[in-house]
């Protein structure tokens, strides 16, 4: 069900979040979160994806992006169809100690939705909110990187691996952005 929270301009940036289902806690995995990360680079390169902050916590992502192309809501589609089938071949493969848990959950989800495939991975939504000025930028930039610091995973934003966090700061990440230019802010 549409919750108003639609990608309608697809030339806009976005401010977007990607929820697994039920809120399962997938991301506390390394493997799971180097999934998100390949996927997104490739989603760079190949769909001319521009992100300009992220973060992926344990049970959702957050994106400040835009696609340069004009076709943002096929690229989320698209990531979100290849992450759900990459992860989930990954847990059915792997030495996932949750499986069957998972993908019960994944299932009932699937069933719920009377989705064509056997499992779902994340909710329809991608809370799609669209750029309209600086100070809402700043704001959602802010946001972003604090995530993990209001969750308690650590002090400072840069220390968060799997965050564009570090890139506000002038060092390298894990995922290539396009910083903007705002003041940086925490929430310490």
């Amino acid at each position: 069900m549409p919750t108003g929270y639609q990608i309608n301009d697809q030339e806009a940036a976005y401010y977007l979040t990607f929820q697994v289902v039920f809120w399962i806690d997938i991301f506390t995995r390394k493997i799971y979160r180097d999934i998100i990360i390949d996927s997104l680079k490739y989603c760079q390169q190949e769909k001319s994806l521009d992100i300009f902050a992220y973060v992926i916590i344990s049970n959702h992502i957050h994106l400040l992006a835009r696609s340069s192309e004009g076709e943002l809501s096929a690229t989320v589609r698209d990531f979100k169809k290849h992450t759900s089938k990459k992860i989930t071949e990954e847990i059915i493969t792997g030495t996932e100690s949750r499986r069957d848990w998972m993908l019960n959950l994944f299932s009932f989800a699937a069933k719920r939705q009377n989705k064509k495939g056997k499992y779902q991975l994340w909710t329809h939504e991608n809370h799609a909110i669209e750029v309209f000025s600086n100070t809402f930028i700043e704001e959602k930039v802010a946001y972003i990187h604090n995530n993990p610091v209001r969750s308690g995973i650590v002090e400072s934003p840069d220390e968060y691996i799997y965050s564009s966090a570090k890139q506000y700061t002038g060092e390298d990440g894990v995922l290539d952005i396009i910083p903007i230019d705002i003041k940086w802010k925490t929430i310490r």
